[in-house]
């Protein structure tokens, strides 16, 4: 919506319609009317239409109002003031009411996240270096899961292949194995899931982090981080299975 020129509108209308009201007023008898009342309400009929269509944006019941020449046409100008600077407060608060009135949203706070992410991230983010707090989340993480699966021959991305694959796990390749039964449709979709996800932590979030040279800043970097935290507790709680 434009809501200057909704306020500018209805800002004219107000005038014009205050002005017709203090004209109508004075007037001792209706069927002696100069020239210049008549002009008024003229130019607030012209204007009448596309007032409602505001006033109803805001709020239908404002729009119901009539400009008439008539019995009761000081009491009608006195409203169409009335309903025209409602419409103007409306709008003025406008921004606020969407701010104000918003429900409240959920809140994460940092150290909520899983401990390997903000444990190695900590330092860094509290001094602003937030892509470099990413990064480092990103390396603790591969760091215990080498140290889970007892893996120091591959890392990262290669290393979340390895460790979420569905296949059956290899002589010195353990696996990372979703809990509940292996025979379950929803634990072998997340277990696939889970691959993917981990393979792309790493190639989305922890390689950008690491080259890039630009600041991140704190929404892109505080969301990573908790796409990451999500990545350690699945390694931190999942069991690992060995070859037979």
């Amino acid at each position: 919506m434009d809501v200057q020129w909704m306020k500018a509108k209805l800002q004219e209308f107000a005038d014009l319609a205050q002005e017709y009201y203090e004209a109508l007023y004075g007037l001792r008898d209706l069927r002696v009317v100069d020239l210049s009342t008549w002009e008024l309400y003229e130019a607030l009929t012209a204007r009448e239409a596309t007032i409602k269509r505001i006033l109803r944006k805001l709020d239908p019941a404002l729009a119901e109002f009539d400009v008439i020449f008539g019995p009761d046409s000081t009491t009608a100008a006195r409203n169409a003031v009335s309903r025209a600077r409602v419409g103007i407060g409306a709008l003025n608060d406008r921004e606020e009411w969407v701010r104000r009135l918003a429900p409240d949203s959920p809140v994460l706070p940092a150290d909520r996240l899983h401990d390997w992410v903000w444990g190695a991230a900590r330092t860094l983010w509290e001094s602003s270096h937030r892509r470099l707090a990413v990064q480092a989340a990103a390396t603790a993480i591969n760091a215990q899961a080498q140290t889970k699966l007892g893996r120091r021959d591959v890392s990262d991305d290669k290393l979340m292949q390895e460790a979420f694959s569905p296949n059956d796990p290899e002589r010195g390749r353990p696996r990372l194995r979703c809990p509940g039964d292996p025979a379950d449709p929803t634990i072998q979709s997340r277990q696939r899931g889970a691959l993917q996800f981990a393979v792309g932590c790493f190639g989305a979030i922890r390689n950008p982090a690491t080259h890039e040279h630009r600041e991140w800043d704190e929404e892109e970097a505080f969301e990573s981080m908790a796409a990451l935290s999500i990545l350690a507790r699945w390694i931190d709680s999942w069991q690992v299975v060995t070859a037979s």
